[in-house]
């Protein structure tokens, strides 16, 4: 008698069809958005958790093929996230438990990460990895209405086989929360629309409170949140602290809840 198989039968053909379709679909429908959100560190995705709970299509595309950015490894790769308060509001709304130490909260930095993209992702946000910021998309008097982008992969082709044209995905506003490289700031800056000086030295008790502080909208069409505040504003960096990360996002998708409102639907 053969021994039955744990598995139904499938073949090959049906699995790589899944996934087309499945994907063509999704993608098709978030061509055009609400929000799209450059990175996916600790800021964009709350930000994104903000926006996509009030019921408006949020898509956050990411460069790598992981989300969290930074928030993974907490500093100098010893993988534990400290806070400040008061950052206890932010992570008892995302359900992630913590220690004192000190005056500071301490979390295990994997399990913060993994509490927070999969709070993101339930409420909402659609994400794209492994995409490539490459431009802008800008309508009347430079305002921001999407991004250009391109499979990551590409970007790293030899220059004589890399002319893969990009495609461009429109929305209401945009966020960039791209971290110290403020790469979709700096796509305005080569413009001469705006100025991204870059951030300054570390000094934490300082930044953190500058960076939720100046978070906000930047240029028509286009909010600044997390460290790219940093680099837009001459900044000091904060180092291995994410207090300041969960509440600009927060305010960047407060923000831009306000922003949408007195937008068509």
């Amino acid at each position: 008698m053969a021994e039955k198989k744990i598995f139904k039968p499938v073949a090959e053909s049906e699995i790589t069809k899944a996934i087309i379709e499945s994907f063509a679909r999704e993608l098709a429908e978030y061509i055009k958005t609400d929000v799209i959100i450059v990175g996916g560190g600790p800021s964009g995705l709350m930000a994104g958790k903000v926006i996509a709970e009030a019921g408006y299509k949020v898509l956050l595309i990411e460069k790598n093929n992981y989300l969290g950015g930074g928030f993974w490894l907490g500093g100098f790769m010893m993988n534990k996230a400290t806070f400040r308060s008061p950052t206890e509001k932010e992570l008892d709304e995302l359900g992630i438990s913590y220690q004192r130490a000190g005056d500071l909260l301490l979390t295990d930095a994997v399990y913060a990460v993994s509490k927070l993209i999969t709070k993101s992702i339930e409420a909402g946000v659609k994400v794209l990895n492994l995409v490539w910021f490459e431009d802008v998309v800008l309508r009347e008097n430079n305002r921001l209405a999407g991004v250009v982008v391109n499979w990551t992969a590409v970007n790293y082709l030899p220059s004589g086989i890399n002319c893969v044209d990009p495609i461009a995905l429109e929305s209401n506003l945009v966020i960039d929360a791209s971290g110290h490289d403020a790469v979709v700031a700096k796509k305005l800056e080569e413009r001469g629309l705006v100025k991204v000086p870059g951030c300054g030295g570390m000094w934490v008790e300082e930044s953190e409170d500058l960076v939720v502080e100046r978070t906000g909208e930047v240029h028509p069409g286009l909010i600044l949140t997390g460290m790219a505040v940093s680099s837009f504003y001459a900044l000091p960096r904060m180092g291995p602290t994410f207090g300041a990360m969960l509440k600009s996002g927060k305010k960047a998708g407060e923000i831009a809840l306000e922003r949408l409102k007195s937008l068509p639907r």
